[in-house]
C-alpha cells in the first residue's frame, strides 16, 4: 500500500465516510515536512503533512497539542483528522483551513490571553513532544525554575555539547543556569497552557478575520514564553500586544525574561542549523548575566 492509499484509507476510517483521493497540490511555507492540500473525489479537502517514518512521533505529538488547545475553546486550530505511516513515510492529516496573513490581530491577542488563563496543576506535560525536530522533554516539575533549568536551557546546552559547541557557550550556560533564580525575584509564574512554538509563521487568519494558530509544541509553563517567542522572528502586530496586555497584564520583569525564554529557541536553532546561532546565544547569555551581576 502506498502512503497515498494509506492516507485515503485512514481518512475514511476517521470520518466514517468513503474517501477516494482526487487531487493533491504541494503547499509551501514549511522547512521540516512536505505539505499538500489534498482533495477527494467528493470535494472534501484536507491538509496533509508527510515526512520519513521515523517522524511519526512528531506528528502524534502535534495532534495531541492541537487537541489540547482546541479543548479550551479559546482560539481556533486546525482539527487533527488522522495520522499514521506507510511505505517508509509518516503522515498527519489536518482539517484544511483557507488562511490569510491579514485578520483581527486584536482578537488574536485576546484569545491567546484566554488560552493562557487555562491553568494546570504543575509545570510540564503528560508527554514529551518536539520543538522543530528536536525532542522537547516535558517531565512534570512543581518548580518553574527547575523546569526551565533542566528541561529547557539545560537540555539544549547538553545537546549543544554533543554537537561540538563547547568553550564559552558552555561556561556562560553554566553561569546562567546558576543565576536563574535572580530573574524571578518577586515573580511566580503559573502553569499556563502554552502553544510552545508561537513564532510569526505559526499563526494566520481565516477569511472572516478569525485568528488561527498551528504547529504547537504544547506544555504548561510561564505564559511569558509564548509572548517572548512572538517577538523573536519578525514579531506580531502592535494591536496584538496591546490587546493581550489589556486582557492579561504582564509583569514588569517580562522585558528581561523575554531574552531568557528566547535563548531556548536560539540554542535550538544552533543545534538544528548551526551557522551564527551559537554566537548569538553567547551574546544573549552575556547580556542576561550582566543584568544580574
Amino acid at each position: 500500500m502506498t502512503v497515498w492509499d494509506s492516507v485515503a484509507s485512514a481518512i475514511s476510517d476517521a470520518t466514517r465516510r468513503p474517501y477516494t483521493l482526487g487531487n493533491s497540490a504541494p503547499v509551501g511555507g514549511g522547512s521540516i515536512n512536505a505539505a499538500y492540500c489534498i482533495e477527494g473525489t467528493d470535494g472534501a479537502r484536507y491538509f496533509l503533512k508527510l515526512n520519513d517514518a521515523q517522524y511519526l512521533p512528531m506528528f502524534v505529538a502535534e495532534a495531541e497539542g492541537l487537541d489540547a488547545i482546541a479543548a479550551t475553546k479559546t482560539i481556533r486550530v486546525p482539527n487533527p483528522i488522522t495520522h499514521g505511516s506507510a511505505s517508509g513515510q509518516s503522515y498527519l492529516v489536518l482539517e484544511h483551513l483557507d488562511l490569510s496573513s491579514h485578520g483581527d490581530a486584536k482578537l488574536l491577542g485576546t484569545q491567546l490571553a484566554a488560552l493562557h488563563r487555562c491553568i494546570g496543576k504543575i509545570f510540564g506535560y503528560a508527554h514529551d513532544n518536539f520543538i522543530g525536530t528536536t525532542p522537547q522533554p516535558n517531565g512534570f516539575k512543581d518548580n518553574w525554575i527547575d523546569f526551565w533549568r533542566e528541561h529547557r536551557l539545560g537540555f539544549q546546552l547538553r545537546l549543544a555539547a554533543q554537537n561540538g559547541y563547547s568553550g564559552q557557550l558552555q561556561s556562560l550556560g553554566e553561569k546562567l543556569l546558576d543565576a536563574l533564580p535572580a530573574f524571578f525575584v518577586g515573580y511566580a509564574p503559573q502553569p499556563s497552557l502554552l502553544h510552545g512554538d508561537l513564532w510569526s509563521g505559526n499563526h494566520a487568519f481565516l477569511s472572516d478575520g478569525t485568528p488561527a494558530v498551528f504547529d504547537p509544541a504544547a506544555y504548561y509553563g510561564d505564559r511569558e514564553c509564548d509572548l517572548a517567542m512572538t517577538e523573536l522572528f519578525g514579531g506580531y502586530p502592535a494591536d496584538f500586544y496591546a490587546a493581550y496586555r489589556a486582557a492579561y497584564p504582564l509583569d514588569a520583569g517580562y522585558a528581561t525574561r523575554r531574552d531568557l525564554y528566547n535563548l531556548y529557541h536560539i540554542l535550538n536553532h544552533a543545534n538544528l542549523f548551526g551557522g551564527g546561532y551559537a554566537r548569538q546565544a553567547e551574546g544573549v547569555m552575556q547580556r542576561l548575566l550582566a543584568e544580574v551581576r
